[in-house]
């Protein structure tokens, strides 16, 4: 229960939609948009709010920030941004992709922090990672660029099996295509084949793992979408109930009752996100920013649940995660 309550306070006060500012505030207003669900960014927020502690920003002191979240419905995204801009904020920070392509559509003059998990440059939002140019600059995390990675450890895990699910958002079609390229890749590698599933509903995600049974499929592996983030306690249900080892990227769904996760570690990203916020407050133009890249990443594994799947994880895996449960 302690815990409970300590993440309704957290996200209470980030997560009210709308914020209302005060008239003449004096202090400089940071828009945040985010394209996921609030309560399942407890801690990279905690670490964004540090960022700008130590970059000299207090927020309630000398900065105030209001948030936006989409909850996954990225068709809210575009009124977000121009509600968010309509307040003149001072910079306006997005995350991940689909909110960074919204907020680079709305406005070429208000500075942009992203922090997102493709390649910035191949999808058109900045020119260069030295020199990004424009308005826009941000943090790149290792989320797209690891689904091949993803594969290999699922495949580490059932390497009997010679196909394996992929499971896509069709809605954020950025981060889809880009990680069907990057999975692409490891079939030949790995003598194996890819199935690609889409889902953009919850109902689509249990449709999707009925389709893998259907497609025997050894495993399945889970796009760094937000949306289907937002549903790690329902997939890590849906893993168990048609028995398929299932890979997400974040440890919520290890926590969740899932078999294990790795992905980008957002906490270290959204702190860096929060360094060039404060950068871009104190007079830095986004422009003279190159992109950074945070290369820090996070794996857990659940060894109840490979129990109950009946698998087994190979030493060299074990020996490089982050948290096991046991």
């Amino acid at each position: 229960m302690r815990r409970r309550t300590f993440i309704k306070a957290v996200v209470g006060s980030f997560s009210a939609w709308p914020i209302v500012v005060r008239a003449q505030q004096p202090t400089p207003v940071i828009g945040f948009m985010h394209a996921g669900v609030a309560d399942r960014f407890v801690k990279p927020i905690i670490a964004f709010r540090k960022g700008l502690s130590e970059a000299g920003f207090e927020e309630g002191r000398n900065v105030s920030i209001e948030y936006r979240w989409a909850d996954g419905h990225y068709d809210r995204l575009p009124g977000m941004a121009a509600d968010l801009i309509s307040r003149k904020v001072a910079v306006l920070v997005a995350a991940p992709t689909a909110a960074t392509l919204a907020a680079k559509a709305a406005t070429s003059t208000i500075p942009i922090v992203f922090e997102l998990g493709i390649d910035p440059v191949a999808s058109g939002i900045v020119a260069s990672l030295n020199r990004p140019g424009g308005n826009i600059t941000g943090v790149m995390n290792l989320a797209t660029a690891l689904i091949g990675k993803r594969i290999e450890f699922i495949h580490q895990i059932v390497p009997s099996s010679k196909v394996i699910a992929v499971l896509l958002n069709p809605a954020n079609r950025a981060v889809a295509d880009a990680e069907t390229t990057s999975a692409l890749a490891s079939q030949e590698p790995l003598g194996i084949k890819l199935e690609f599933l889409e889902a953009s509903t919850l109902a689509d995600i249990e449709a999707a793992f009925a389709k893998a049974v259907e497609l025997k499929a050894g495993a399945l592996v889970v796009s760094s979408d937000p949306f289907l983030l937002n549903q790690s306690p329902e997939t890590a249900a849906l893993a168990a109930r048609y028995g398929i080892p299932t890979i997400n990227i974040d440890r919520s769904f290890v926590s969740a009752g899932g078999l294990i996760s790795y992905g980008g570690d957002l906490v270290d990203a959204y702190h860096l996100t929060a360094s060039y916020v404060g950068r871009i407050l104190n007079g830095a133009k986004p422009a003279d920013l190159p992109v950074q890249q945070s290369t820090k990443v996070d794996m857990a594994i659940n060894l109840k649940v490979a129990k109950l799947l009946g698998v087994t994880f190979p030493l060299s895996l074990l020996g490089r995660a982050d948290e096991v449960i046991e």
